[in-house]
C-alpha cells in the first residue's frame, strides 16, 4: 500500500523524535515528564496513535536539543498537511533562528572566561539571548557558586562559614545591548548564602526599563570577583535554557604551568568532555578554550585544572588541617566513573566490526586521551589500564600500559580470555574507580586472548606476569566485573595510605 507523502512526513517527524530520545538516554516516560506530558502521550506518539501538535514538536526540540531537527521536521508534516488551501497563521520568520517560536528564552552563544590576576579569579560571562516566547523578559537570573574544596564537603562548608562570600568583594558589574546601545544592568539579591548568590539582573536602570520583547535579540553579559582563597580549582557551566552554543575559556599566567580537563555530567552519566580543549599562548598567558553545539539541557560541563609551577597557588594552602583531596576525586574529577555506577557492572557492548570500525576507533581515541591525562596525574610504576565503561562508555575496549618504558599502549577490542596458566600468583591491585584502596588478588601468570583487528580479523595474543595481570583486570572490567569480586573472602582491601608498594613495581 502507497503512502501518502503526509504519512511519509509524520513518520520522518516520530523517527527523528525517536532517535534523538534514545540519543539524550532517556525513556518515554521521562521525556514525557520533562516536557510536562502525561507519561503515555510520547509513546501514543511514537506509535502513531497521536498526530503530533506545534506544541509537542516545540517542546520536545527543546527539551531533547536536536538542533532544530524536531521542529523541521514538524514544519514539514504541518505544512504537507495543510497543504489544501488551509491557510495557518504564522509569525513573521526570524533570521538565522535554530529553534521554534515559542519556547521561551534562547541562549545562542554563551561565552564564559575566567581569568587568575593577583590572586583573584575574573569571571565574565557573555550570553546572546533571543525571545522565543509569547511574553517580554525583563529579568535575567544568574547564579554564583564557590567551592573551595569541592572534593571535601566538610572542609569546605568550614571554609565558607568562616569566610563567606560577599557582595562588596564581587564588584559585580552587568550590560545589556550591543554596539552604541549598550545599558547598564540594575541588580536584586533573590539568594544570599555564604557559599553561593542567587541575582536578578533587571533590563532596567536609573533611566528606565528596556524589557526584551518577544522575537528580540540582545547580549547581556556580566562579571564578578572572588579571591583564590576562596575559588576550588573548577569552573563550571549548566545549561539550564535551550543553548546553540557553549564556549568556555580559562586564562592562567603561563608561569603556572596549568593542566586543565574537562567532564560532562548529564542525567545519563558522567565522561570526559567529547571534543579537545584547545591551548594557545599569549605573552605570559596560557589560555584554554573549549566549545560545544547544542549542548544538552540540564548537563554540566565542568573544566578542572592543577597548577604545577613554582609560585603558583596550592589546592592544600587554604585546605583546614591540611588535608589533601582523595585519590578517587581525582580519578572523578577528570571524568574517571567511580565504584557504585550501575555501568561497571554491565556487561560492555561488543562492537560489529567492520561495520562499527569508525565507533571503535574513536572509542580507543577517547581512552587513550583518558590515559595521557591520568599520567600526568599520577606514576603508574606497575602501569596502567583503562576500559571504555569507565570513561562512560558501554563498548568492549579497553587499552593497557605495560609497566616498561617507552611501549606503545595495548589495545584491545572484544577480548575474551581463551585459556590460561595453571600457576597463580597473589598480588595488591588498584582500580581507577576506587583508588583510594588496594585489594590482594590473585589471577594466572599466563593467559591467552582472542581479540579483534578495526577490520574485524580476530587474533589471539598471549600475556605474561604483570601484563596478563593488566589485560586480565580490563577484560573483567568488560564483563561487568570488579577486582574485588576476585579477592577471598578473608582478604580486606587496604587504604592506600597504609599501602607500601606505591612506586613499585610487582615483583615476579
Amino acid at each position: 500500500m502507497t503512502t501518502s507523502p503526509v504519512e511519509r512526513a509524520a513518520d520522518q517527524f516520530v523517527t527523528a523524535l525517536a532517535h534523538w530520545r534514545v540519543e539524550r538516554g532517556m525513556s518515554k516516560k521521562q521525556l514525557a515528564a520533562r516536557m510536562g506530558f502525561d507519561p503515555s502521550y510520547v509513546s501514543h506518539v511514537e506509535g502513531r496513535r497521536h498526530k503530533p501538535t506545534e506544541d509537542f514538536a516545540r517542546r520536545a526540540e527543546a527539551v531533547l536539543g536536536a538542533g532544530g531537527l524536531i521542529w523541521q521536521r514538524f514544519q514539514e508534516y504541518d505544512e504537507l498537511r495543510h497543504a489544501r488551501g488551509v491557510a495557518l497563521h504564522r509569525e513573521p520568520p526570524v533570521p538565522v533562528q535554530w529553534l521554534p517560536p515559542g519556547t521561551g528564552l534562547i541562549v545562542e552563544h554563551e561565552i564564559a572566561e575566567l581569568v587568575y590576576t593577583e590572586g583573584a579569579y575574573r569571571c565574565r560571562v557573555t550570553r546572546a539571548l533571543y525571545n522565543a516566547g509569547a511574553e517580554p523578559v525583563s529579568r535575567y537570573l544568574m547564579k554564583i557558586t564557590v567551592d573551595r574544596y569541592p572534593h571535601d564537603p566538610a572542609g569546605s562548608n568550614q571554609h565558607h562559614r568562616e569566610h563567606p562570600l560577599t557582595f562588596e568583594e564581587l564588584d559585580l558589574e552587568a550590560h545589556a545591548g550591543e554596539g552604541d546601545a549598550i545599558e547598564r544592568m540594575h541588580w536584586r539579591v533573590k539568594l544570599d548564602r555564604d557559599a553561593s548568590k542567587e541575582i536578578w539582573l533587571l533590563f532596567a536602570n536609573e533611566r528606565g526599563q528596556f524589557p526584551l520583547y518577544p522575537g528580540d535579540r540582545t547580549t547581556i553579559q556580566y562579571a564578578y570577583t572572588v579571591g583564590e582563597q576562596k575559588w576550588g580549582q573548577w569552573f563550571q557551566r549548566a545549561v539550564r535554557l535551550p543553548t546553540r552554543r557553549l564556549t568556555v575559556r580559562l586564562d592562567f599566567p603561563i608561569d603556572f604551568d596549568p593542566q586543565v580537563w574537562g567532564v560532562e555530567t548529564s542525567l545519563a552519566a558522567e565522561a570526559p568532555v567529547r571534543s579537545p580543549l584547545e591551548r594557545h599562548n599569549e605573552d605570559d598567558r596560557a589560555v584554554f578554550e573549549w566549545s560545544t553545539d547544542q549542548p544538552t539541557l540540564n548537563a554540566r560541563y565542568r573544566l578542572e585544572w592543577r597548577f604545577r609551577g613554582l609560585g603558583a597557588p596550592r589546592y592544600d594552602e587554604y585546605a583546614p588541617n591540611g588535608a589533601h583531596p582523595r585519590k578517587s576525586h581525582q580519578m572523578r574529577g577528570i571524568g574517571i566513573v567511580q565504584r557504585g555506577s550501575d555501568l561497571l557492572r554491565q556487561r560492555a557492548r561488543h562492537f560489529q566490526l567492520p561495520r562499527e570500525e569508525g565507533e571503535a576507533r574513536e572509542t580507543v581515541e577517547a581512552l587513550l586521551s583518558s590515559l595521557g591525562r591520568l599520567e600526568e596525574l599520577h606514576d603508574f610504576s606497575k602501569g596502567v589500564g583503562l576500559s571504555a565503561p569507565q570513561i562512560g562508555r558501554s563498548a568492549a575496549a579497553a587499552v593497557v600500559r605495560p609497566p616498561e618504558l617507552d611501549v606503545e599502549p595495548i589495545v584491545l577490542l572484544n577480548p575474551r580470555i581463551v585459556d590460561e596458566s595453571r600457576e597463580r600468583d597473589e598480588q595488591y591491585e588498584g582500580c581507577l574507580s576506587f583508588f583510594d584502596y588496594r585489594g590482594l588478588v590473585q589471577r594466572p601468570l599466563r593467559i591467552e586472548v582472542e581479540h579483534a583487528r578495526y577490520d574485524g580479523t580476530r587474533l589471539i595474543t598471549s600475556f605474561e606476569q604483570a601484563v596478563a595481570r593488566l589485560v586480565a583486570h580490563e577484560i573483567d572490567h568488560l564483563e561487568g566485573r570488579l577486582y574485588v569480586d576476585r579477592m577471598h573472602a578473608e582478604s580486606n582491601l587496604v587504604p592506600v595510605a597504609n599501602y607500601h608498594h606505591t612506586g613499585r613495581p610487582w615483583a615476579y
